[in-house]
């Protein structure tokens, strides 16, 4: 009994200094990464706005829901998550930003994604401007899984979608 009131103790204290940690941290972030494809912008415009398409392509997309709206406005579904995203930005070929609509999620934000000519293919910028609200989610975020990691995992779909090295 005495080992479980301590390891109890342990854990309430860690849960503790993390939830700490967090309000510490700030709630907004930014997190950018940049990538060469191996295809026109035109083509990669079609790829990143195509958002019906994404589960074929986007193995942590189970399927999308388009919802009719005055702008692009759509809801990923994988397995119990549901986002709802809207597009706030639909500057063909060069800029798409879709912002999180739905309100009550513990993180919010929006993905700027900017597209130039790059040689043969395109440069693919995408810029996270994210908010984490819990502070257990915020000290996750940062020092666990990383501000970068969504973005990193699209990028390798988008890779192995358009035949491109991820640099």
């Amino acid at each position: 009994m005495k080992w479980l009131l301590i390891v109890v103790a342990v854990l309430v204290v860690l849960v503790g200094a993390v939830a700490v940690i967090g309000m510490t941290l700030p709630r907004n972030h930014t997190a950018s990464r940049t990538a060469h494809v191996n295809v026109s912008t035109d083509s990669l415009w079609e790829i990143i706005t195509d958002v019906e398409r994404y589960p074929a392509w986007r193995k942590d997309v189970d399927s999308v829901q388009r919802i009719e709206a005055p702008q692009l406005t759509w809801r990923e579904i994988s397995g119990s998550d549901r986002i709802t995203y809207e597009a706030t930005a639909l500057q063909k070929p060069g800029n798409f930003v879709a912002h999180i609509a739905d309100r009550g999620l513990p993180f919010g934000g929006s993905w700027d994604y900017r597209i130039e000519p790059d040689g043969t293919g395109s440069k693919l910028t995408i810029t996270e401007n994210g908010e984490v609200y819990n502070p257990i989610f915020r000290f996750v975020s940062r020092y666990v899984m990383g501000h970068t990691a969504t973005i990193d995992k699209y990028l390798s779909a988008l890779a192995v979608k358009t035949g491109t090295t991820k640099e």
